[in-house]
């Protein structure tokens, strides 16, 4: 079995997995990473969406061999105890309704605002068209999104 090598959430990590691994198998199973969500195994619904670099990704359809960049989940966001702006966001404007997507909005979200930092509407829509929240919290996501940029953009 191969042996990987990989940064995870900013630690070194080592597996020994199948090449076709999915990456969320890795992370929840090998890595006790559970912030990832799976939801449908197919790429679909976003739950799992974490980032290889500055880029989202869903991990259940990224095979552990396609993996050549640092990995960061909804776990890796927090820093020295203080919860990564857009975490606050969500927390500010409580969008979590049962929560099960939003480690996969938030992963999405940050992609976005790192990619444009101020969206707008139709940018958020675009970019959030792919996760699904069964709650339909989306009127909360865009406004801790634009809340979420701001802040990152330097606004009080």
């Amino acid at each position: 079995m191969p042996v990987y090598n990989l940064t995870v959430n900013g630690q070194p990590r080592t597996v020994d997995a199948p090449a076709d691994m999915p990456l969320l198998w890795v992370l929840r199973d090998l890595l006790d990473v559970t912030g990832p969500k799976y939801g449908c195994g197919v790429g679909v619904c976003g739950a799992c969406t974490s980032h290889l670099g500055d880029s989202a990704v869903r991990p259940c359809i990224t095979p552990i061999s396609a993996v050549s960049e640092p990995v960061t989940t909804i776990d890796g966001l927090e820093q020295n105890g203080d919860l990564h702006p857009i975490q606050q966001a969500w927390i500010d404007l409580d969008v979590a309704s049962c929560g099960y997507c939003q480690p996969g909005q938030i992963m999405t979200a940050l992609a976005l605002i790192v990619a444009n930092p101020n969206p707008t509407d139709d940018d958020i829509d675009i970019a959030m068209s792919q996760n699904v929240c069964r709650c339909g919290t989306y009127a909360k996501i865009r406004a801790a999104i634009k809340e979420a940029a701001r802040v990152m953009r330097g606004g009080h």
